[in-house]
């Protein structure tokens, strides 16, 4: 029997058919939906007159439009309200299961999923949402699709697919003190560039990566596509088990057991043959921020913004247009720069993790009076779980406040804008031009990055601060 990386394990065991010379089809285990996306395709099954095929295999959740204050109220923009309006009559028409504003699971698409027992090893999942790639962190195959291909699912719960290469990143050692998950996908990406995994399906593997908790894996998992891969999984191990048992749509009883065993088969073979390899030393990361306008322009914290030396052509060009956009020159430093906003959440870093990371870092301290901060959790679990554990205390006497659910400051597609000209770390996936707002900077980081700049009004190394 031929060896197999997990990724062919899993994508194998669902093509329903090869298309000679073309794509497969692909069964698709679980597909979550939000109001952006979904409405052009509901319209289309409308068309075609067609139902959605397995409503069961479906959930839904507005996040990228709601608002993050007063979710009660409201939403006051015509197009946000209208889609999360579409949304609801949708869901209702079909019979799908929608975890709407106020809902207790109500959250981002990506946050839920996991925290549910919705995500699940070996399964097939998709989302008309790039950051898809998440739920890779479970030893599954999970990957974004644009509004037609939304439809399609819906439709017949497969989709055409082209079957991607394969690539193992595998990161070994141990990760210095204030080094988090979101600074080893920076780290990477820094490496590899924004192409390196054009064409591919990573596998990310090694001891450092195995060290991380689950939300640590989401972490890393959801960042693979910003090294242009289509998506990123890490084999699932006793880490994983421990998370989704329990969690209301896990298997139970008999079920858990028959699951659990196949779970554990899902690994790389020891003789599997990857397309690209790379291998990285946990030592070699420290706490990683951006200065450009894509997540592959990023250096250590304590270092300085590179020159052009050595590029040319559009390489050079881009990258003194990016330097230009964000108001930087070739050799500053990056420590002591000036921030104004400071954004925690997303479904990169808005889980409870991430929150008690920051919580932890300000305690005792006060947010600069210069920086706006934006506390985002990344569902209304997560909200109730900082509540109970205290941390909202924690943020509020510090100067904080916590927000409602929503993707918030990731993209501006709500009330949470950065406004032009400002600069803003952000725990988010991207800092394209006007990703946060019109003519914002954003500088991506860790949350404890963030936390570190948030009671300093500056770009700061959290290893300088006691604790570290």
């Amino acid at each position: 029997m031929t060896a197999k990386t997990l990724f062919d394990k899993i994508w194998d065991s669902h093509v329903i058919e090869q298309v000679k010379g073309g794509p497969d089809v692909l069964y698709i285990d679980k597909h979550l939906i939000h109001e952006v996306t979904s409405p052009v395709a509901f319209l289309g099954l409308e068309k075609r007159g067609l139902k959605v095929f397995r409503p069961e295999n479906t959930i839904a959740t507005p996040d990228h439009n709601v608002p993050t204050i007063d979710q009660h109220l409201t939403i006051q923009e015509e197009l946000s309200r209208h889609q999360v309006e579409m949304l609801t009559r949708n869901c209702e028409k079909h019979g799908i299961q929608l975890c709407g504003l106020n809902h207790p699971w109500h959250g981002i698409v990506h946050v839920i999923g996991p925290e549910l027992g919705i995500t699940q090893p070996g399964m097939t999942i998709v989302c008309g949402d790039s950051h898809t790639s998440t739920h890779g962190a479970f030893g599954a195959v999970a990957f974004g699709i644009g509004t037609s291909e939304v439809e399609m699912v819906l439709a017949s719960q497969c989709i055409l697919q082209p079957k991607p290469k394969r690539m193992r990143i595998t990161v070994n050692g141990q990760l210095k003190e204030g080094v988090t998950a979101k600074d080893i996908a920076l780290y990477i990406i820094s490496r590899i560039s924004t192409s390196g995994g054009t064409g591919h399906f990573v596998e990310f593997a090694g001891s450092a990566i195995r060290s991380l908790t689950m939300e640590g894996r989401m972490t890393v998992c959801n960042m693979s596509i910003e090294c242009g891969a289509r998506g990123g999984l890490i084999a699932p191990d006793e880490t994983t088990f421990a998370y989704v048992k329990g969690r209301e749509y896990a298997p139970k009883g008999a079920d858990w057991d028959k699951a659990l065993a196949y779970w554990k088969t899902l690994h790389s073979d020891e003789e599997a043959v990857f397309d690209t390899e790379y291998h990285f030393d946990a030592a070699d990361i420290e706490p990683m921020i951006t200065y450009g306008t894509n997540p592959g322009m990023g250096t250590g914290v304590t270092s300085s913004i590179p020159t052009s030396d050595g590029l040319s052509g559009s390489d050079k060009f881009t990258f003194e247009k990016s330097l230009a956009y964000m108001g930087y020159s070739p050799g500053d430093k990056l420590l002591g720069k000036p921030v104004d906003y400071v954004f925690v959440g997303s479904c990169t870093n808005g889980r409870i993790e991430d929150l008690r990371a920051f919580a932890q870092f300000i305690k005792g301290k006060q947010k600069a009076p210069s920086v706006t901060a934006w506390i985002v959790p990344g569902s209304k679990q997560v909200e109730k779980a900082a509540r109970e554990e205290g941390l909202v205390e924690i943020l509020e006497e510090a100067g904080f406040k916590l927000r409602q659910p929503g993707c918030s400051a990731c993209l501006a597609m709500n009330d949470d804008k950065i406004p032009e000209g400002k600069y803003a770390i952000s725990t988010s996936n991207r800092n394209f031009e006007g990703r946060q707002g019109p003519g914002a900077r954003t500088l991506l980081a860790s949350p404890l990055t963030a936390a570190a700049a948030a009671v300093t009004g500056v770009i700061s190394d959290p290893r300088e601060f006691a604790g570290f």
